[in-house]
């Protein structure tokens, strides 16, 4: 499959569905007014969504990673948040279980990508001097 734009990364599709569920569980009106933690669970549930689409429209797979990298660590901040708000008695266990799952999924399928990566990086390094040939082979 053929990826050209960000929205046909899968890891992008699962940030956007932690995002909405993470606007609609800070949506109510108690958790709503801890403006602190909806203003930080709602931002880092964007910054994955933005992190994986600047790093797909970087320049390189270098650049690429270190994005999928801030990504992956916005997924354990919005996890962190959803402790505090279980733990506030904001969310109730279900709500908690369902947003912590899809961070999880989210941050799973940015790994899956980052091992993809990675390891097509070292491909081509590994091929460097035996001629554009090989390595035009190696990175279709």
């Amino acid at each position: 499959m053929r990826i050209d734009k960000f929205e046909d990364l899968e890891a992008w599709r699962e940030a956007r569905k932690l995002t909405n569920l993470v606007y609609d569980m800070t949506g109510g009106a108690v958790f709503g007014r801890d403006y602190r933690l909806r203003d930080q669970v709602t931002g880092a549930a964007i910054s994955v969504m933005n992190n994986i689409a600047e790093g797909f429209t970087s320049q390189s797979d270098a650049e690429f990673i270190k994005f999928l990298s801030y990504a992956r660590r916005s997924t354990a901040e919005v996890q962190t948040c959803l402790y505090v708000a279980l733990d506030r008695q904001y969310v109730d266990e279900h709500v908690f279980s369902n947003g912590y799952d899809q961070a999880e999924k989210t941050r799973q399928i940015i790994d899956g990508l980052l091992r993809y990566l990675r390891r097509s990086r070292r491909s081509r390094q590994s091929v460097r001097g035996r001629g554009a040939k090989e390595i035009m082979v190696l990175t279709e």
